[in-house]
């Protein structure tokens, strides 16, 4: 092909893809229109994640309810535009940011007590606030989320856990806004879960129930406590990261192949492998996304190349490059 003709066919996709984008824009007005709850355009999603990176939202909208979460998936369906919940800890935005609708359920935050063991939480209730109301209601099930930083929702999508438990040990169901926009209850023995993965029917998670155990209230607090403590010790929670960032492949752990690969400390930018836990990767200031990707495609490579061991992603990578 001849230099001329290199020129007018990217001029033709640059084109292409102004009107594409330009149309996206338009379908995002319409799917945001009339809502009540709050929209912002070209919104910074750095502060909405664990690892404090991320480029802008092309809208970013906090629902007022379910009702109000509603009509947006139905008119976000209706144009076509695609919707992302926030809620997880294990993301990584990249720094071009995401096309179309981030929705964030921060006003989603109400605990209910269904029974005596039964609890109800909403899908935007940060994990740490659900154990603390577990402990004062004397209940246990909730132990292994000590130190876990995300939501109900995140943590049900996402099958959150750790060596102590998971979040299907104790879901008894869940509450989900379909496609249509209307409310759906999911018995969890209608899901079927995996290693850090809930197979649920398309749609937004707006809240669970918990069945948890009457345990003495001293027990939870030690056990969650020490776990707690257990964590602060072998994992870098001072720093903005996205929890485990690699799946454990076994009989070996992530962490133990890429510190024993000697990778522990490598820095790119401002993101480096914890020097405390190496399945960790850590924002030191001013990471940003493309360097968390260079030091994960590294490690990646490198495992490989002396182990032969192919490791698998725990973290989700989202966005525009």
């Amino acid at each position: 092909m001849s230099e001329p003709d290199c020129l007018v066919t990217d001029e033709a996709e640059r084109m292409v893809r102004t009107k594409t984008l330009q149309s996206c824009r338009l379908s995002v007005r319409v799917a945001v229109s009339g809502l009540r709850g709050e929209v912002t355009f070209h919104a910074s999603l750095r502060e909405f994640t664990s690892l404090r990176i991320g480029g802008p939202a092309e809208a970013l909208v906090i629902p007022e309810d379910v009702e109000d979460l509603g009509k947006l998936v139905r008119q976000a369906y209706a144009a076509q535009v695609p919707l992302f919940v926030l809620g997880g800890t294990n993301l990584l935005v990249r720094d071009g940011g995401l096309l179309g609708i981030v929705v964030s359920l921060s006003k989603f935050s109400m605990i209910q007590d269904e029974s005596r063991h039964v609890v109800y939480a909403e899908g935007g209730v940060r994990m740490p606030v659900l154990v603390r109301h577990a402990i004062s209601r004397s209940l246990s099930g909730l132990e292994w989320a000590a130190g876990i930083p995300g939501t109900v929702g995140g943590s049900v999508v996402m099958n959150a856990g750790t060596r102590l438990g998971e979040m299907k040990d104790s879901l008894q169901a869940i509450r989900l806004v379909d496609l249509q926009g209307q409310e759906r209850v999911h018995t969890a023995s209608s899901i079927a879960f995996s290693y850090r993965h809930a197979d649920i029917p398309k749609g937004v998670v707006v809240g669970a129930w918990l069945n948890l155990v009457a345990a003495p209230r001293t027990q939870i607090e030690r056990t969650t406590k020490d776990y707690l403590r257990y964590r602060k010790n072998t994992q870098p929670l001072t720093r903005p990261n996205a929890g485990s960032v690699f799946k454990n492949p076994g009989p070996q752990t992530a962490g133990q192949l890429i510190e024993e690969a000697g990778l522990k400390g490598t820095r790119i930018g401002d993101a480096q492998i914890s020097e405390k836990h190496a399945n960790f990767i850590v924002n030191l200031g001013q990471a940003r996304a493309t360097d968390v990707q260079l030091l994960i495609q590294t490690i990646q490579q490198t495992v490989f190349q002396q182990t032969g061991v192919s490791l698998d992603p725990e973290i989700t990578i989202v966005g525009e490059s």
